[in-house]
C-alpha cells in the first residue's frame, strides 16, 4: 500500500468532518472517499479478524450473515466454506462499501453471496433464520449495539453462532476472568476513536457472555499505524444460542 493511499485513509479517520442528518448518511460520509483503500490500511489496524471467521465451522446449507460486512474483505477468511453455504449475506448501511463488495462477488463468482443495504438492528434473512452471525469491528460502530445482539440472537437458529472481533475497553472492576485495562486505556481510547464515530465499550463482553455460551473468548493488543507506542484493546467472542 503507498503512503499516499495511507494519507487518504488517515484524512477521513482524523481530518474530513463526518456529516450527515442519519447514521446511514454519516457512515457514507465517513467512506465514500476511502472505499477503495479501506481494506489495505485495516488489515494492519483490525487485528483478529481472520482467527474469528476461522474457528468457525458453518453447517452444510447454511445460512451466514456478515452484519456491518461492508466490502466483503472478511468473506475472504472463509473462502474455502463459501460453496458449502445456501446463502451469505453482507448486510451494511454504507452504499459506497456495498458497492466494493459486489464486484468482490463478481470477481470471485461467489453466486451464493448478496449485498444488503439494511440496518443490523432489525433486518432478517429472507430465510427467516442465520446459523452464522458475526460482526467485525462493526458493534462499535453501531449506535444501538444492544439492538444489533438481539437481533442476532433473534434470527439465529438454536446451537447457531455468533462470531464478534472488535475494539474495546473494560471495565473498571470487569468479571475475575476477564481483563482489566488500567485508566489511561480505559479513558484514552473511546476519546480518540469517537471523532470517527467508534465507540469502545466496556459493555460488549459482559452482553455477549450473558446471552451466549461462550465458546472462545480472547482479550489482546493491536498496533496502530503511525502511532507506534500505541496499542489499543480488541477481543475476539464466538458463542452458541441456547437451545432453550
Amino acid at each position: 500500500m503507498s503512503l499516499a493511499s495511507d494519507l487518504k485513509v488517515l484524512y477521513h479517520l482524523a481530518v474530513k468532518p463526518v456529516r450527515g442528518d442519519n447514521h446511514a448518511e454519516r457512515l457514507d460520509s465517513f467512506y465514500s472517499g476511502q472505499a477503495g483503500a479501506y481494506d489495505d490500511f485495516r488489515k494492519r489496524l483490525l487485528k483478529g479478524r481472520e482467527e474469528m471467521y476461522r474457528s468457525i465451522d458453518p453447517p452444510q446449507d447454511g445460512v451466514w450473515v456478515d452484519m456491518g460486512g461492508g466490502t466483503g474483505s472478511n468473506l475472504e477468511f472463509i473462502s474455502d466454506r463459501i460453496s458449502k453455504l445456501k446463502k451469505a449475506y453482507v448486510v451494511d448501511l454504507a452504499s459506497s462499501l456495498l458497492k466494493v463488495c459486489d464486484d468482490r462477488i463478481q470477481e470471485r463468482d461467489w453466486s451464493n453471496v448478496q449485498t444488503v443495504e439494511a440496518d443490523a438492528t432489525t433486518w432478517t434473512p429472507e430465510e427467516g433464520y442465520a446459523d452464522v452471525v458475526t460482526f467485525s469491528y462493526s458493534l462499535t460502530m453501531i449506535p444501538d449495539w444492544y439492538a444489533a445482539i438481539d437481533n442476532a440472537l433473534r434470527i439465529l437458529k438454536p446451537g447457531g453462532t455468533i462470531g464478534v472481533v472488535d475494539f474495546y475497553v473494560s471495565r473498571k472492576f470487569p468479571d475475575d476472568q476477564l481483563t482489566r485495562h488500567k485508566w489511561f486505556t480505559r479513558s484514552f481510547w473511546p476519546v480518540w476513536f469517537a471523532s470517527d464515530n467508534v465507540f469502545p465499550s466496556r459493555d460488549h463482553l459482559p452482553y455477549l457472555r450473558r446471552h451466549f455460551e461462550t465458546a472462545k473468548l480472547e482479550e489482546n493488543r493491536a498496533k496502530v499505524p503511525y502511532l507506534l507506542w500505541f496499542k489499543t484493546p480488541y477481543y475476539i467472542f464466538t458463542g452458541t444460542k441456547r437451545e432453550a
